[in-house]
């Protein structure tokens, strides 16, 4: 049977939902900006127009659901928020019930890259896979696993924070406060600060014409053959080599996918990916593959639709 859903992207600078059928093809998008200040209730109007403006059914009675992703740390078994930095004032509120309530359909809430994994994993670089690791690399760095042919969720639906294992004792603080966590070495802000750095330290650089070089002016210097950009994601290449070494070997994927803005570079930092993993993890799991995710930005927005249609939770 045909099946549609919404999938809902809340982030803290924007809020998009798009229509989704059950071939994972998006079928209208659209988007605005997140009315922070506004609080919940401010965007829930904002869902309800987004919804209306990407759906030919204002009753949404042809629809299987709305799913909603956003970032945590938030409760998905119960659709409920439990603290978002990037949107103050969302402590404690039911999404999952008050949006149902609201639409008279059914509401599937989960965490941003736990959405975007199962996105991945249904229509996209894991389709196919009984086992897959999920890591998205951006402003921070989350993930998702799908493990024996299902997503898991843990404790309260908030399993693979992976940006938050310690790669090292010392090193830069992380934004949830403790020192040397992945994600203070690898996300998209920690290369924005080496970039930075890196511009007043080679004057001579691509990176130095730039008034605020970020992950993606190293990514296009680089391109330009540029030297000291090229030395940049090198380094972050072998950050991301020890991080995936060390979660391949505690959930034994076959194949771990790479999303999130950084992943734009990920042609230019394959080789040491994977030297990393080749020469730093057991023999046994030296030949996991990291691979680019196939679905972009549409990841999450995927992901969160096919939870209504194909997960068991949401019926």
């Amino acid at each position: 049977m045909y099946r549609r859903a919404i999938g809902i992207d809340l982030g803290g600078t924007q809020v998009r939902a798009a229509l989704v059928d059950d071939t994972g093809t998006v079928l209208r998008r659209a988007a605005t900006r997140t009315d922070v200040a506004g609080g919940p209730a401010a965007v829930m109007v904002q869902f309800r127009s987004l919804i209306e403006e990407v759906t030919d059914d204002k009753s949404l009675g042809s629809l299987s659901g709305i799913g909603v992703c956003a970032p945590g740390p938030l409760d998905s078994l119960t659709g409920t928020f439990i603290h978002v930095p990037t949107l103050p004032g969302w402590e404690d509120f039911p999404l999952r019930d008050q949006l149902a309530a609201t639409l008279g359909r059914p509401v599937v809430v989960e965490g941003d890259a736990i959405a975007a994994c199962y996105g991945e994993w249904r229509f996209g670089a894991g389709r196919g896979l009984d086992h897959l690791l999920y890591v998205t690399v951006s402003t921070g760095i989350g993930g998702g696993v799908v493990s024996d042919g299902r997503l898991l969720h843990g404790r309260r639906g908030m399993t693979a924070h992976v940006g938050h294992f310690r790669l090292a004792k010392d090193g830069p603080r992380c934004s949830c406060g403790a020192v040397g966590c992945f994600e203070a070495f690898a996300a998209g802000t920690a290369l924005d600060r080496r970039a930075r750095e890196a511009a007043v330290a080679h004057p001579g650089s691509l990176l130095a014409r730039v008034p605020a070089p970020a992950a993606g002016s190293v990514v296009e210097a680089a391109r330009q053959g540029d030297a000291t950009a090229l030395a940049l994601l090198d380094e972050e290449a072998a950050f991301l080599g020890e991080g995936f070494a060390s979660l391949i070997h505690l959930y034994s994927p076959e194949k771990v996918v790479m999303g999130g803005g950084v992943a734009h570079g990920f042609d230019l930092m394959t080789e040491k990916i994977h030297q990393i993993i080749r020469t730093t993890a057991l023999p046994s799991f030296r030949d996991v593959p990291v691979v680019k995710a196939t679905l972009g930005d549409n990841a999450g927005l995927v992901g969160a639709a096919a939870l209504v249609m194909f997960d068991e939770r949401a019926r």
